[in-house]
C-alpha cells in the first residue's frame, strides 16, 4: 500500500494530521495546522551502500520499543516522518533484500526538523559508516582509501587492543615485554611514530607521534578505526603512515543501563569494569571505570591499569548538539629489562598518566550545512624510577679485567643469546643504571570544520586547526649527580580543504589537501586524491560485485621531543656555537615526508557471502630523522664543527626508505551463524639512504662486527643501507572463525608473522666493553603463531559467562629478541546487565 504526501502513520493507525483531514470540518482544518506546527519532522534519504536510492523502503520511528510513526521512501529514496510529541527516537529502515538498518539515537523537540539519511546494506555483513578518512560520514564502499573498522565485540574480552588490531591487513604490532609492555604500531612498513592516534577526535600521541598501545585498555571503547596510508591532507602533522581513531560509547537506552564485568585468571590476573549509560530527553550519558592487575610471568614485572571515561551529550534542538568526552588512564608497570639478554630482572618502575578530553558543539542546518567547533586537551606524563640496578656488582677496579679495562659495575647472568637466524652469542651484559626520568607532553587544540552538501556530486569541507604543543624532559642520574632539563613549545596551524562526491552511484571521488604551518619546520603542503569505481554492482550472482579503488596521498611528520633535543641545531645553540650555525646555515629539523600509491579491488565471489579484497601499496618515507656522528657530518655534509662543542652525534633529515607490498583479505559468511575472516600482508621494505654511524662504517669498509663473527657487517643501532628496517616482518597475517548459536558465541583467532630484522642493541656492552653480544641483523627476530580462543554464553537475560584463552601454543617469541612473551594465559568471568530498556 502506498501513500502520498499525507501518508505518515501513527502506530498502526493514521497520524493526527491525517485523521483531522478526514474530519473535513473548518475546526478540523484549524486543528490540523496547530497539530502539524507542533510536530517533530524527521526527513532524509534511504540508499544502499553505493548511494543508490531504495524506493519503497519502510522507515519507522521507534520510541520505548514501540513504532510511533512510519513512512515509505518514494522513488528517489526520500522519506518524511512526523510525530506530535518531542522525545528521543530510533530510526529503523528495512527493505526486501537488505539487512535492517538501526540508526543512531535522535532527539527532536516539538518544532524540530531533523535530517537523517539511512544506508541499507545488502551484505550479510553490516556496512560501517566512518568519518575518519575524510571528516564526512561516508559508507566504507564509497571511500577511496583503505579503512578498517574494528567493533567493540572484537576486543571486549581482551584487556587491550593489541590482538584485535593484529586481525587487520597491513597492521603489525610489536610488544616489547608482556602485558603493559611498550607496544608500537608499524603500519604498512612505516615508522612507529608515523601514525596519528586520536581519542574521540583529540590527538592522543606524544609530540612527534610516539604512542604506546600497551597501556590502552579495551574498556570504554565502542570501536577502533584504522586508515591505512598517509592522511595529513585531513589531519595535518603525524599522519605520515596512517590514522587510528578510538571512540568512546554513547548512552542509548531510555532506562539507565548498568553493565558490570569481572574476571580472573592465572598469573594473578583479575579485571573489574563497570559502566553506566542511558538517555533522558535531550541528554545522553555514558560513564565507565575499569581496572586490571597482573603479575606477568617475569619477576618484578607487575602491571596495573585504571581507566575511567565519560561521554555526555545534550541536544538543544534536533540539529544542535553539545558533547563532552573524557578518557583518563593511569598505569604502573615493572620494567625488568631484556630478560633473555640479562638472565635477571632489574627493579625499575614506569608510570603513565594519560588524559584526553574534548568539548564539541555541532549544528546541522537544513540537512546540508554542518558546522563543528571542538576544543581538545591532552595531558600525558611518564616517569621511570630505578630502585635497584639488579644483577651482580663487579668492582670498578682498573686493570682487574685486563690492561686498561675498568670494571663494568652491575652485570647480568651468563646467558646464551639465540637469534632466529641461527647465530648465538654467550656472555654477560652490562646493566645500565640511573634510569630516573620524567617527561610530559601536553596539547591544547581548537578545531573548526564546516562542510556543505551542494549536491550528491559534491560535498565541500573546510577545516582550521590550531595546536599549542608543550613538552619537557627531566633526567636524573644519582650515580653521577647528573641532572638534565629540556622543555619546548610549538604553536602550529593547519588549513585543509576537501571535496568528495559521486556520479551514477558507481564513481566516487575524494580530493583535497592541507597547508601546515609548523613552529619547527615551517610550511608544508599535503595533497591527496582518490577514486573508487564500481563496474559491477553487488548482487546475488557469481562474481556479481566488483569495486576498484586508487589513492595517492602524502604525509608530513614533526620530530619527537627527544629528537629535537638531540638535533644538530639544538646542540650547537645550547653550546653557544652560533658561528657554525651561521657558517653552515644550520636550521631546525625539517619535516619528515611520506607518499603512497595505493590500488585495490574488492571482488564478490559468491554473492556477498564470499568477498575477496586485494590491494597493492607503494610507500616512500623521505627526509626521515636519524642520528649522524661527528665524522659523518664532516665527511658527507662538510660540516667541520668546532671540536670544543663536544658533539658526538646529532639528528638530521638524512634517512630514506621505501615500503611496498600487497594485502589480501577474505570474508566468508555462508550462514548467518558462521563467519570466517583471513588476511595476509607482504611487505618489501628497504633502507635507501642512511648516514648513521653504522651505515657510514659499512660504506667505509670498517663496519661494526662481532669479533667472534668476522666479516659480517652489523647495524648495531640502526639498519644498514639495502637492509630491511628493524621489526617489520616481511610476511604476516591473521584468521578468525566465529560461530554463534542462540545463546553461545565462540571464536578462534590466530595471528602469524615471519622472521624480521632487528638488533640486540648491545654495542660495547659485554663484560669487557666489546661487541661480542651483537648478532647479525637479518632475520634476527623469530616468527610466531599466536592462537587465542574465547566463548560467551548467555545464562539468562542480562547474565553472561565468558572465558578467554590466549597464546594456546605457548609461543614465547611473539615479541622482539630479548623479550619473552606471555605464556598460555586464561581468564574467566561474568557479565551482568541491569536495566537498559530501549
Amino acid at each position: 500500500m502506498r501513500f502520498s504526501a499525507g501518508r505518515t502513520w501513527l502506530g498502526m493507525g493514521w497520524s493526527p494530521c491525517a485523521k483531522l483531514i478526514r474530519g473535513g470540518s473548518f475546526l478540523a482544518v484549524l486543528a490540523l495546522f496547530a497539530t502539524c506546527a507542533q510536530a517533530v519532522v524527521v526527513r532524509g534519504h534511504v540508499t544502499d551502500a553505493l548511494g543508490r536510492p531504495v524506493p519503497g523502503a519502510l522507515m519507522r520511528l521507534v520510541q520505548d520499543h514501540k513504532v510511533v510513526a512510519m513512512d515509505y521512501a518514494d522513488s528517489k529514496g526520500a522519506f518524511e516522518i512526523r510525530y506530535a510529541e518531542a522525545g528521543r527516537f530510533t530510526l529503523v529502515g528495512s527493505a526486501g533484500g537488505y539487512l535492517p538498518a538501526v540508526g543512531t539515537e535522535i532527539y527532536g523537540g516539538a518544532t524540530d526538523v531533523v535530517k537523517r539519511d539511512v544506508v541499507l546494506s545488502a551484505n550479510t555483513v553490516k556496512q560501517d559508516i566512518t568519518v575518519s578518512a575524510t571528516g564526512i560520514p561516508t559508507p566504507l564502499p564509497q571511500l577511496t582509501s583503505p579503512v578498517s573498522v574494528i567493533p567493540a565485540d572484537a576486543f571486549s574480552l581482551q584487556p587491550d587492543l593489541i590482538d584485535a588490531m593484529r586481525q587487520e591487513p597491513g597492521v603489525f604490532m610489536v610488544q616489547t615485554g608482556q602485558m603493559g609492555g611498550e607496544t608500537s604500531l608499524f603500519l604498512r612498513g612505516g615508522s612507529s611514530t608515523a601514525n596519528l592516534v586520536m581519542m574521540d577526535g583529540t590527538p592522543a600521541d606524544d609530540i612527534g607521534g610516539t604512542f604506546d598501545f600497551g597501556t590502552v585498555s579495551s574498556a570504554a571503547l565502542s570501536n577502533v578505526t584504522v586508515v591505512r596510508g598517509p592522511d595529513s591532507a585531513m589531519y595535518g602533522t603525524d599522519a605520515g603512515a596512517g590514522v587510528v581513531t578510538l571512540s568512546t560509547p554513547k548512552g542509548t537506552t531510555a532506562e539507565p543501563l548498568l553493565d558490570y564485568e569481572g574476571d580472573a585468571g592465572n598469573l594473578w590476573t583479575y579485571r573489574n569494569q563497570v559502566a553506566l549509560s542511558g538517555v533522558l530527553q535531550g541528554l545522553d550519558y555514558y560513564t565507565a571505570f575499569s581496572r586490571i592487575d597482573t603479575s606477568n610471568a617475569l619477576p618484578l614485572d607487575e602491571y596495573h591499569n585504571e581507566t575511567d571515561a565519560a561521554n555526555i551529550g545534550y541536544n538543544f534542538a534536533g540539529n544542535t548538539q553539545l558533547r563532552f568526552t573524557l578518557h583518563n588512564a593511569d598505569s604502573v608497570q615493572g620494567v625488568p629489562g631484556a630478560w633473555d639478554f640479562q638472565g635477571v630482572a632489574q627493579s625499575n618502575r614506569q608510570a603513565d598518566q594519560d588524559l584526553y578530553s574534548s568539548m564539541t558543539v555541532e549544528n546541522w542546518y537544513k540537512g546540508k550545512w554542518h558546522n563543528l567547533v571542538r576544543y581538545d586537551i591532552a595531558r600525558k606524563r611518564e616517569q621511570e624510577k630505578e630502585f635497584a640496578a639488579g644483577g651482580t656488582f663487579l668492582a670498578n677496579d682498573p686493570g682487574a679485567y685486563g690492561p686498561g679495562i675498568a670494571g663494568p659495575g652491575n652485570v647480568g647472568n651468563v646467558v646464551t643469546i639465540r637469534g632466529a637466524n641461527g647465530y648465538t652469542a654467550t656472555g654477560q651484559v652490562q646493566l645500565y643504571t640511573g634510569n630516573n626520568y620524567d617527561q610530559d607532553s601536553n596539547l591544547d587544540e581548537v578545531y573548526y570544520q564546516t562542510d556543505y552538501n551542494f549536491s550528491p556530486h559534491m560535498i565541500g569541507l573546510f577545516g582550521f586547526r590550531y595546536d599549542d604543543e608543550r613538552g619537557s624532559f627531566n633526567d636524573y642520574d644519582p650515580s653521577f649527580d647528573y641532572v638534565e632539563h629540556e622543555s619546548l613549545q610549538r604553536p602550529n596551524y593547519e588549513y585543509n580543504l576537501q571535496f568528495q562526491g559521486e556520479f551514477w552511484h558507481r564513481l566516487f571521488y575524494s580530493a583535497g589537501g592541507a597547508v601546515v604551518k609548523n613552529h619547527l619546520f615551517g610550511i608544508a603542503g599535503t595533497p591527496r586524491i582518490g577514486l573508487t569505481y564500481v563496474p559491477v554492482r553487488p548482487g546475488r550472482g557469481l562474481f556479481h560485485g566488483t569495486r576498484l579503488r586508487a589513492n595517492v596521498a602524502t604525509g608530513v611528520q614533526e620530530p619527537t621531543l627527544a629528537v629535537q633535543f638531540e638535533s644538530l641545531y639544538t646542540q650547537l645553540l645550547e653550546a653557544g656555537d652560533t658561528t657554525d650555525i651561521a657558517l653552515y646555515h644550520i636550521t631546525p629539523q625539517g619535516a619528515e615526508d611520506s607518499r603512497t600509491y595505493d590500488v585495490g579491488v574488492d571482488q564478490n565471489i559468491f554473492g556477498e557471502k564470499l568477498v575477496l579484497k586485494v590491494g597493492y601499496y607503494h610507500n616512500m618515507f623521505n627526509n626521515q630523522l636519524e642520528g649522524v656522528d661527528a665524522q659523518a657530518l664532516d665527511q658527507y655534509f662538510h660540516l667541520n664543527i668546532n671540536p670544543n662543542v663536544g658533539l658526538s652525534e646529532a639528528y638530521m633529515n638524512s634517512l630514506a626508505y621505501s615500503a611496498q607490498g600487497a594485502e589480501v583479505a577474505l570474508i566468508w559468511q555462508p550462514q548467518p551463524h558462521f563467519l570466517f575472516r583471513a588476511g595476509y600482508t607482504y611487505l618489501d621494505a628497504r633502507v635507501l639512504q642512511s648516514f648513521s654511524s653504522d651505515a657510514v662504517a659499512a660504506l667505509q669498509g670498517t663496519p661494526t662486527e662481532n669479533p667472534n663473527l668476522p666479516g659480517i657487517a652489523i647495524g648495531a643501532l640502526s639498519p644498514l643501507v639495502g637492509a630491511r628496517p628493524f621489526r617489520r616482518a616481511p610476511n604476516f597475517g591473521y584468521f578468525s572463525v566465529e560461530y554463534t548459536h542462540r545463546r553461545l558465541i565462540f571464536s578462534l583467532d590466530g595471528a602469524a608473522a615471519s622472521r624480521s630484522d632487528d638488533s640486540t642493541f648491545l654495542q660495547n656492552e659485554d663484560l669487557n666493553g666489546g661487541n661480542t653480544l651483537l648478532l647479525p641483523n637479518r632475520n634476527l627476530d623469530f616468527g610466531y603463531v599466536k592462537l587465542d580462543m574465547n566463548m560467551n554464553y548467555q545464562l539468562k537475560r542480562g547474565f553472561f559467562y565468558f572465558a578467554q584463552f590466549d597464546n594456546l601454543l605457548n609461543d614465547q617469541h611473539i615479541g622482539p629478541i630479548g623479550y619473552p612473551a606471555l605464556p598460555l594465559t586464561f581468564r574467566t568471568g561474568l557479565e551482568l546487565r541491569l536495566g537498559g530498556k530501549q
